[in-house]
């Protein structure tokens, strides 16, 4: 007989490896800023053996493990009958339109009952090796730092005190240069000429500090800051993401708008077209728009596809000894355009 009819007969838990997962929590979700923005979910994750540990997995991830599960254990599955059968949780459904954060948010009760029942079918299914390998901690997960794990978290939190006075001139700290009302309780708010306390980066665009006895977020375009956070030691420790800049450029007749957009990819990746053009639209907040570069003649090229891209990305590496720079900053640019406007093109023979 073998090992998983055993089990399925016998139903006996201690025969179980002990690193078979038997319970897991979402802890919190996390945004992937990418060309392509999306969430994760970051599961604290608990074996028969009595370790934790967290993964990290977007919503694809367990819509692909249910499709596996349900090919080979469904009991609704007339084309493959089998013993090993059983009745398989309800997976929420796929969501097409709204904020990215808030349908994350809304899934956490869901995707948690899901995975309790998921772990608490037969034991014999608990050694499916789709099943194991999505719990199981990759390199990736075990190098990776979680941020707040804020469902893990008691709901307050002590709030950083300078003492003794002297500390006031040594640790990091910025200056509100406009008012800002924070939009939750996550968010500070600040009145112009307040300092505050810096405790650490969120991200390329967020900071955390404590003023007025509480603490919270903010952005950073709102202060000035007078002393920075120690950067260079978290990179070192790989406490926070890496960014990568991209200068991008928009054409148009009433003038040239310059940004620079912040994405946690590395500076080898060739992102596809349609990620690219869709990052541009979300940056611009138009929809009608053409993606170009410049050639080494400083001719725009209208980019179509994604041997496009690798022809921009191939040039702008050529051209990395005669443009000057920073070190985290794509070697190619972005110039976007309105898509009917074809006076940007040279067209002289």
């Amino acid at each position: 007989m073998s090992l998983p009819q055993q089990l399925r007969y016998e139903s006996d838990f201690d025969q179980l490896p002990h690193n078979i997962p038997i319970s897991a929590t979402i802890a919190d979700t996390e945004e992937k800023k990418g060309f392509i923005d999306y969430f994760r979910f970051v599961i604290e994750v608990k074996t028969k053996g009595g370790s934790k540990y967290l993964i990290y997995r977007r919503y694809r991830e367990f819509f692909n493990l249910h499709q596996i599960l349900e090919s080979r254990y469904s009991s609704e599955n007339p084309e493959k009958p089998s013993p090993n059968t059983c009745v398989l949780p309800t997976l929420p459904g796929k969501v097409f339109i709204g904020n990215k954060q808030e349908i994350a948010e809304s899934r956490i009760p869901e995707l948690n009952t899901y995975m309790k029942r998921l772990l608490g079918l037969p034991t014999w299914l608990l050694l499916d090796e789709a099943l194991r390998m999505f719990f199981y901690q990759t390199d990736q997960d075990s190098q990776h730092q979680p941020r707040a794990l804020r469902r893990l978290r008691p709901p307050t939190r002590k709030v950083k005190t300078v003492k003794p006075k002297m500390d006031l001139f040594s640790s990091p700290r910025a200056e509100a240069m406009f008012d800002f009302r924070g939009n939750s309780e996550a968010e500070l708010n600040l009145k112009r000429g307040e300092v505050i306390f810096l405790l650490q980066r969120v991200n390329a665009d967020w900071l955390e500090g404590t003023v007025n006895n509480q603490t919270g977020i903010f952005p950073q375009s709102f202060v000035k800051i007078i002393k920075p956070l120690p950067e260079t030691e978290t990179e070192r420790e790989g406490e926070g993401p890496t960014y990568s800049c991209l200068r991008c450029f928009l054409l148009t007749p009433s003038g040239v708008d310059t940004r620079d957009v912040c994405v946690q990819e590395a500076l080898t990746i060739q992102p596809t077209y349609k990620e690219l053009l869709s990052r541009m639209r979300n940056v611009f907040k138009m929809d009608d728009i053409a993606l170009n570069y410049r050639d080494p003649e400083g001719d725009l090229i209208r980019i179509l596809d994604d041997e496009d891209i690798q022809l921009m990305i191939k040039e702008g590496r050529g051209q990395q000894g005669k443009v000057k720079r920073p070190v985290n900053q794509f070697p190619w640019e972005l110039h976007v355009t309105l898509v009917s406007d074809f006076s940007v093109y040279n067209t002289e023979a």
